[in-house]
């Protein structure tokens, strides 16, 4: 971690990194090969992130924060003064507003950041106004002070939408996945939640829910998963024109089926089994799926292979390399020789023989997981 080149005051605890670096090195007159030593990295390194944080300050909010930072640091001839015992010292700075703190910056971002999340939603500032303005439409739904807009727009959670007299701002991808991580760590502290022990992780997963049939019950239950665990689930979500859905549900529970047989199948003294046999190149014809009792459960490994047979070459390749292997579609179409963007129609196919091949056996009802 960079040591406060400004003073211990100066610099509030949420400052990025990058900006850091960058007051450092235009404030603190540190060269960049100091700036690199005190990080562990090489000197290319420090002056491309203080480049970049410099081309940033075309946002007026960024250079307007960046600025009032430099201005509470006293200038080179203030502190020599200083050092020198002359009574000469820091004038007191008037117009600078105090920034936020963590605190005030995290609970402003959980009301902030979720209006913003609103379809349409905009956050707008002007030169000559003290506050910055949520507005969804013409309705204004927010108020929140322009230094933690400020301290939004170096944490890059919040981008310059429309510029001119009125500039109006949008969220970002990382300021909503700093919203999930913050309601997720302020759910944690409630009473009765034990959940987002792992915050940055819970931010990238998506939460769906589907029916499972447990033994001996006449109805099914409903339980939560991570829809974002598997590669074609992103493809679950797209919709065409109209907006209809590319994979149905019912072909991704045919795919996650697969998968959970396939990961099944991997439990036992021999983690490592060699799946590449039912793969085209690899000799499909040479596996046999009652081969090695000791590794994994056979009726798991035994469903996977019969699945896998009848979709034969190709289809079987897409959906193990996708659903089991869970590799993107662009490696498994460059693997297998495809042309760019063929593999999610292939893909599509492969679920819905899949699909029929569980109606067929189980007569259109899933089996239970093992």
């Amino acid at each position: 971690m960079l040591v406060n080149a400004i003073g211990p005051a100066a610099l509030p605890a949420w400052l990025p990194e990058d900006a850091r670096l960058y007051l450092a090195h235009v404030c603190g007159a540190r060269t960049l090969r100091e700036l690199a030593r005190a990080e562990g990295c090489h000197a290319s390194t420090v002056m491309r992130r203080v480049r970049a944080f410099e081309m940033r300050r075309d946002d007026p909010l960024v250079d307007e924060a960046l600025s009032a930072l430099e201005a509470a640091r006293p200038t080179a001839l203030e502190e020599s003064a200083t050092k020198e015992g002359s009574p000469m010292s820091a004038p007191i700075r008037t117009g600078l507003k105090s920034h936020p703190d963590q605190a005030t910056v995290d609970r402003e971002a959980r009301r902030i950041l979720r209006r913003l999340c609103e379809a349409g939603a905009v956050l707008a500032v002007a030169p000559d106004m003290e506050k910055a303005v949520v507005f969804k439409g013409t309705v204004r739904t927010a108020v929140v002070d322009r230094t933690v807009a400020q301290a939004f727009a170096l944490k890059d959670w919040i981008a310059v939408r429309d510029s001119g007299r009125l500039i109006t701002y949008e969220i970002t991808g990382a300021g909503r996945a700093a919203l999930k991580r913050l309601l997720d760590a302020e759910r944690a502290h409630q009473p009765g939640f034990a959940e987002a022990r792992a915050p940055f992780a819970d931010q990238h997963r998506t939460w769906g829910e589907r029916n499972v049939m447990e033994p001996g019950e006449a109805e099914p239950k409903r339980m939560r998963y991570n829809l974002a665990e598997s590669p074609f689930a992103a493809l679950a979500r797209r919709r065409d024109k109209v907006g209809k859905l590319f994979l149905e549900p019912d072909l991704v529970v045919a795919g996650e089926r697969l998968r959970e047989d396939f990961e099944l199948a991997q439990m036992g003294p021999r983690v490592a089994q060699n799946w590449d046999k039912f793969l085209t190149a690899s000799g499909r014809g040479s596996f046999q799926p009652d081969a090695g009792k000791a590794e994994g459960p056979a009726k798991a490994r035994a469903r996977v292979a019969a699945a896998l047979r009848d979709l034969g070459p190709g289809l079987g390749d897409v959906v193990l390399r996708c659903c089991c292997f869970l590799e993107g579609l662009e490696v498994a179409e460059k693997r297998m020789g495809w042309s760019a963007r063929s593999g999610k129609i292939v893909l599509r196919i492969a679920l819905i023989r899949l699909k029929r091949h569980y109606d067929e056996v189980y007569g259109g009802k899933m089996p239970l997981i093992g």
